[in-house]
């Protein structure tokens, strides 16, 4: 055992949420940190939140709880929470959980060794700024995995959804530098990283806040100068906007080679009344055009999607529409939630159209039902067919079995060679036997180590 302070993260929500829980790892392990999985074992316990869905107070609070008999055991233990339910709560955490140190929010990540000094001095610390002092990608940051990794390259969200807190608690849409998100990927390269993520609220709408001259960076220029990057062999994006999915991205996506064949766009309803109660701009009617349009750009294109039941003033009539555009649509996977409220959204407001609770699990049941039945029906046409998977490593429920993703997303579990159980970040050659909706089996045919593609550089120009 080292004399070195331990702090060990639990991170709640977003892949947002997972990045920044990085750069904090960054930023504690610069300060002589180390980590630990054993919260028994910290010094210092951070909680990273979100507040998109309604149980997401009660995880914090129920995890707050749990940690509050470690701290009673250990005195010198620190507790801090930060992210997205922070930002929204604020003095609020320490008022009903009194043992937390330090609460800090979206907008000061950097500040949080800072405040969890001050508060061994000073005693419980709030913290919570409006804007950024910097963009986050200027602060280190510490992966569990060393072949992928995240690229923020946008914050915040000038949408104005009245489902979600994201705007309040993220801010307003800033746009990262085209040349900077090139550099940092070029970094990750070097590193040995082979598959990066783009991350932002909106990514479609990337760079419309930049540039005051003729260049404008658009997101589709922003894919091509990363697939030119030497290295990065498969390049994935969240989350796009269906209104704002134009012709010039689904052609970057056909034309960039590592660009994966995968697009995640969000439907959330297939009412165009509960559409527009929604404020997503767009009809679904234009969402199965701009989709169709993808398709017939990307051969062999997957596409996951979000859906909310039970949105406040959601009719049987409505909901009929929504598996309507659901079978016109097949999807390969969707990511379904019951309407839940969120305090401070236009959405919460509309009580008088609550969906009732017996309702919304009902229509969610048959949506599932609807999504599985397709989601399977496009997984079993893969059987027989040769894949390529990138591995992650062993499979969580079995050790026996390594699991990993193909370009279309598709979570594949296999038994592996020697060869391959040693090689996380490895590409191998898997055929498919087997189909469920949430996953494929296979056999491994060969492990492939590509040489690093060469391609030619396209012009970058920093704005």
């Amino acid at each position: 055992m080292t004399g070195q302070r331990r702090f060990h993260i639990r991170t709640f929500g977003c892949q947002m949420n997972e990045h920044d829980s990085e750069r904090l790892a960054g930023l504690l392990s610069a300060e002589g940190m180390e980590p630990t999985d054993d919260p028994e074992h910290a010094d210092v316990v951070v909680l990273n939140t979100c507040c998109i869905r309604e149980n997401a107070d009660n995880k914090l609070y129920g995890q707050l709880g749990q940690l509050k008999a470690l701290k009673a055991e250990r005195p010198d233990l620190q507790i801090a929470v930060g992210g997205c339910l922070a930002q929204k709560d604020r003095e609020t955490i320490i008022d009903r959980a009194g043992h937390v140190d330090v609460v800090f929010g979206t907008h000061n990540l950097a500040h949080a060794p800072t405040l969890l000094e001050r508060s061994r001095l000073e005693g419980p610390v709030v913290e919570i700024l409006e804007e950024h002092e910097a963009y986050p990608s200027a602060l280190p940051a510490r992966r569990d995995v060393a072949h992928s990794a995240w690229v923020t390259i946008q914050i915040g969200c000038d949408n104005s959804c009245t489902f979600c807190i994201v705007p309040s608690v993220r801010g307003r849409e800033v746009s990262r530098r085209l040349g900077d998100i090139v550099r940092e990927v070029e970094e990750l390269a070097a590193d040995g990283v082979r598959e990066i993520t783009l991350l932002g609220q909106n990514v479609n709408s990337y760079g419309r806040d930049l540039g005051a001259g003729q260049y404008r960076p658009q997101f589709a220029d922003l894919l091509r100068a990363v697939d030119a990057v030497e290295g990065i062999r498969r390049i994935r994006y969240t989350s796009p906007h269906p209104k704002d999915l134009r012709p010039d991205t689904i052609a970057a996506m056909a034309e960039c080679e590592a660009v994966c064949e995968h697009l995640h766009l969000p439907l959330q309803s297939g009412s165009d009344r509960i559409l527009a109660r929604m404020h997503r701009g767009y009809t679904a009617a234009r969402y199965l055009d701009r989709l169709a349009a993808a398709r017939a750009a990307i051969p062999d294109l997957a596409v996951t999607t979000d859906i909310i039941v039970g949105f406040p003033g959601e009719t049987d009539a409505d909901f009929e529409r929504t598996l309507e555009v659901v079978d016109q649509a097949t999807y390969d996977a969707a990511y379904t939630f019951v309407f839940s409220p969120r305090p401070g959204t236009p959405a919460a407001e509309m009580v008088d159209a609550f969906v009732p609770a017996e309702v919304a699990r009902e229509r969610m049941q048959r949506l599932v039902d609807v999504v599985e039945r397709h989601a399977l029906v496009r997984h079993r046409a893969r059987i027989d067919h040769i894949e390529t998977v990138l591995v992650d490593g062993p499979s969580k429920k079995d050790s026996s079995v390594l699991s990993g993703r193909t370009r279309q997303n598709k979570l594949v579990h296999f038994a592996g060679s020697s060869e391959s159980r040693s090689i996380a970040g490895a590409e191998v050659d898997v055929r498919i036997t087997d189909a469920a909706p949430h996953w494929l089996r296979a056999e491994l045919t060969r492990v492939t180590l590509p040489a690093m593609r060469v391609r030619a550089r396209i012009p970058v120009t920093a704005v």
